[in-house]
């Protein structure tokens, strides 16, 4: 059976990049570490490094080792966590892979029920693009991912597909700018500076429908896989955004921004994505029951 301790030797010789490193780090002899590296890869029947001038470089073998030793070890941290807790009323760990263009403060209105057990639950944030999340998540490196689309019907992922809420868009933009930008909505956008979220987003091919639509043609100075970082030009008056409904007054009162009008023609979905194992995970539970909750309302 496969030791933790050479696992150990294993990742301080990876990530330090050699054996001499490695044991200054873990205060032992470069020939303990040699020898359990030696017996490790005797287990596995693989060489995990190779030798490129004076440091060791990790085979395609080592990497693989690697990604799982890096999994041993989070789960030997959360068991040890569990134990200086002395909590041991199942799962207290959540994953929620979050898509990168999805508001930040809708993200954590969402993800506010899943911290009810208070000190017992430990939150674990991944950002990505969906693909990649999906990935994860049949992986069972995530036990939720939080979108802005769904798994395609009759796709290769077996999973769950559960609508959190829909929220039409407003257009916000910074006070200067919609000085030298006034007029009635959504006129008052033809030819303006915009802010797009990036191709991956559900509502990016909507909007140029709907610019097309009423004739705006608004000049993209800027398209942007991360809402956060869209966030941050539009503060700066850089161009307009669009952004939830929802979040208008959050938006307003947190960025001073200034709703300039609602595009009702375009209704964004949210949704939450499981795979069958983690279902009955109590934390996604509690998002989903009071996941409505937050579509209702929006406090400023």
């Amino acid at each position: 059976m496969i030791n933790y301790k050479h696992l150990h030797y294993f990742h301080a010789v990876a990530t330090q990049g050699t054996v001499t490193r490695a044991a200054e780090q873990l205060h032992v002899t470069a020939q303990a570490i040699s020898m359990q590296l030696q017996v490790l890869e005797d287990q596995l029947g693989e060489e995990l490094f190779q030798k490129k001038g004076r440091v060791l470089e990790l085979t395609e073998a080592g990497k693989t080792v690697l990604r799982y030793t890096e999994q041993i070890f989070d789960l030997g941290n959360e068991l040890e966590q569990a134990v200086r807790r002395g909590v041991f009323k199942g799962d207290e760990t959540l994953r929620v892979g979050v898509c990168d263009m999805i508001a930040k403060n809708l993200v954590f209105r969402l993800l506010q029920p899943a911290r009810d057990a208070g000190l017992a639950m430990r939150l674990i944030c991944r950002e990505g693009r969906f693909e990649d999340l999906v990935v994860d998540l049949t992986a069972h490196k995530l036990d939720l991912v939080i979108s802005d689309q769904g798994l395609p019907t009759g796709g290769a992922v077996r999973g769950h597909t559960r609508l959190l809420g829909s929220s039409t868009l407003t257009v916000f933009g910074h006070p200067d700018l919609c000085k030298a930008w006034p007029g009635r909505f959504p006129e008052c956008l033809r030819n303006a500076p915009f802010l797009l979220p990036g191709q991956d987003a559900a509502i990016h091919s909507q909007l140029g429908s709907w610019f097309e639509t009423h004739g705006l043609r608004p000049i993209t100075v800027g398209e942007f896989d991360d809402g956060a970082l869209l966030k941050s030009f539009a503060c700066a008056g850089t161009g307009f955004m669009v952004a939830p409904t929802v979040l208008s007054s959050s938006v307003q009162a947190e960025n001073g921004l200034v709703a300039v009008g609602t595009i009702d023609s375009i209704v964004e979905h949210f949704y939450a994505v499981s795979v069958e194992r983690r279902e009955g995970h109590p934390a996604v539970r509690r998002i989903l029951d009071a996941a409505g909750r937050v579509f209702t309302q929006d406090p400023a």
